[in-house]
């Protein structure tokens, strides 16, 4: 790496480096550190009238008070921080005080990960801490750490630039308190709902992600190219498909916890790589899937926080169980006035435009249904409520209502204003199935570029008999935002999908040396904040980017025969005349 690419302080700290080698010492060992204890529980379990207790902890340098022949560090491991007491005379018994002096005054720095063996004890000022007796290092830190100070409950110097916080989460989540533990009640909504559908006798399982139908939802896909075979293919939108095929092949219920993807826009509340669980269970319908559903938030809502409650935009929402039922079409009359129930597509569209809501030509009775709900009623639905009974136009695999002309037994789960399920009692009739899926393929001949495609494979496996099914998706995404409090799904997700990162534009070398400039120079000038060519015609002060030159050739020790200020002015009218 060209040293005009690093800051002073990654210079400073590869010069630590180097120096850490020469004295023999490995900043990067192989060997593994016996690690006995962690922060937390040197704390919960400290007694001052106890023998004082080894131990051997690991962790990263946080911050450091150096005080002559005794300092402080506060190191970090992965349970949190601990203050270590570090004196010169216990590190160093011997003669020989290098690796207090130079190794940990001078070549440590905050990052750097180290290893403490030593004994508890209470500091005078009566906080708990590890008296430190040895020192290994165990992996030197290269770049700086943003420096986040915390005092009197008040955080100082947070890093709280979202673009920065996602794309480099990794040190979101060493300095930003509060992040990782939002990671960890996410590992506990997934181990809470994989142990509950286990009880209950489910079989976990897993399906193609790539696939040559994207089925089972209507979304935008993902496309990509199957060289083997020469055929295009898409990444899922949804597992549904593949499990009512297990549904089919004999298996009780099945579900899988994974990845779908949709090639659609980005959010608060959408990424195009989600996680979804989806459920089937056989001889089962909506009415049961929704008691199944209340039952199993309640007990993830009550793992997570400790109670049926969470709090998210200022909002307490209960999930005990039961929650409110409510037919799709009451909804919208119930928040607009307008009972569309038997109205014509042109009559709705004649609702939206009062309503002032935006259609188009492509959208058939169901896109306008679901636009006049998401305009008017979706978020306005905060507690937990079922809407049920949609209209068939909406609902291409589910099952005609038993008791309703027109509507389908499907329910999907409102909280906090969006949707969080999608559930249906299943469509298990083969012929209904395949008039279904070529309704979706008139729509998509209009222009829907989120209709089903029909899956001639799928339509076989109805036919040789599916049992009565209820089946249900949950997007496990915005459960954890619900669950953790957190208004943006990019918060929720370790590494959310960013837009490429922005790089300025920058010459190659060639461009400048055919001015006459010479090459090793050109690192330098661009080093000054001059990048392009272009840039180097537009300079008013040739003289300021001579001095500057000299500066950079002098704190980077680059040992280059300096330029004269006149060579300089001739390298910018150089570059003003080949841009004339």
């Amino acid at each position: 790496m060209n040293i005009l690419e690093l800051s002073e302080q990654e210079i400073i700290r590869r010069n630590s480096l180097n120096q850490l080698r020469e004295l023999g010492i490995n900043p990067y060992p192989a060997d593994e550190y016996v690690v006995n204890a962690y922060s937390d529980d040197i704390r919960e379990q400290f007694s001052d009238d106890a023998e004082p207790r080894p131990v051997s902890i690991a962790g990263r340098i946080m911050s450091r008070r150096i005080m002559g022949k005794a300092s402080f560090i506060e190191l970090q491991d992965s349970h949190g921080r601990i203050q270590v007491y570090i004196s010169r005379d216990d590190l160093c018994p011997d003669e020989n005080k290098d690796l207090y002096n130079v190794v940990f005054k001078k070549l440590l720095d905050m990052g750097d990960f180290v290893g403490i063996k030593g004994f508890v004890f209470r500091t005078q000022t009566g906080e708990i801490s590890v008296h430190a007796q040895e020192l290994k290092l165990l992996s030197k830190s290269l770049k700086p750490l943003p420096v986040v100070k915390v005092k009197d409950g008040v955080t100082y110097d947070a890093f709280e630039d979202p673009e920065l916080r996602y794309r480099q989460r990794y040190v979101d989540l060493i300095v930003t308190a509060g992040v990782k533990d939002t990671f960890l009640k996410r590992a506990t909504v997934l181990r809470t709902l994989r142990n509950e559908l286990d009880a209950a006798g489910y079989t976990e399982v897993e399906t193609p992600t790539l696939q040559a139908i994207a089925g089972g939802a209507s979304a935008r896909p993902f496309m990509t190219h199957f060289n083997a075979l020469n055929i295009g293919m898409y990444m899922r939108i949804a597992t549904e498909l593949y499990l009512k095929r297990l549904i089919v092949g004999g298996f009780e219920g099945v579900y899988e916890i994974g990845k779908n993807f949709r090639n659609e826009g980005m959010d608060r509340n959408h990424n195009p790589e989600f996680t979804c669980m989806e459920l089937y269970v056989q001889y089962k319908d909506y009415n049961w899937m929704m008691s199944f559903t209340e039952q199993l938030l309640e007990k993830i809502c009550v793992a997570v926080n400790g109670s049926t409650e969470t709090v998210i935009d200022g909002k307490t929402i209960s999930f005990k169980a039961p929650y409110r039922r409510l037919p799709i079409l009451d909804a919208i009359k119930e928040k607009t006035g307008y009972d569309l129930n038997g109205m014509s597509e042109e009559e709705m569209r004649d609702v939206c435009k009062k309503l002032g809501i935006e259609v188009d030509e492509t959208m058939g009775k169901g896109k306008l249904i679901d636009e006049i709900f998401g305009e008017t009623c979706e978020g306005t639905f905060i507690q937990p409520t079922f809407i049920i009974d949609y209209p068939v136009e909406m609902s291409p695999l589910t099952k005609m209502h038993r008791s309703k002309a027109g509507l389908t037994e499907r329910f999907e789960l409102m909280v906090n204003g969006k949707e969080l399920a999608n559930a249906y009692s299943e469509l298990n009739d083969p012929i209904d199935q395949e008039e279904r899926f070529k309704e979706q393929m008139r729509l998509a001949d209009k222009g829907d570029d989120e209709a089903m495609i029909i899956d001639q494979d799928f339509l076989r496996a109805l036919q040789y008999g599916m049992p009565p099914t209820s089946g249900i998706g949950i997007g496990i995404d915005r459960l954890v935002m619900l669950m953790t409090g957190n208004s943006y799904i990019q918060d929720v997700l370790l590494f959310p999908q960013m837009r490429p990162e922005k790089v300025a534009k920058r010459d190659k070398e060639e461009a400048f040396t055919a001015l006459g400039i010479p090459a090793e120079w050109v690192a330098p000038i661009q080093k000054a904040g001059v990048l392009t060519v272009e840039a180097l015609g537009g300079l008013e002060r040739p003289g300021k980017l001579f001095q500057d030159l000299l500066d950079i050739n002098k704190k980077y020790k680059l040992g280059y025969k300096a330029p004269t200020a006149d060579e300089v002015k001739q390298w910018v009218e150089a570059a003003k005349a080949a841009q004339a």
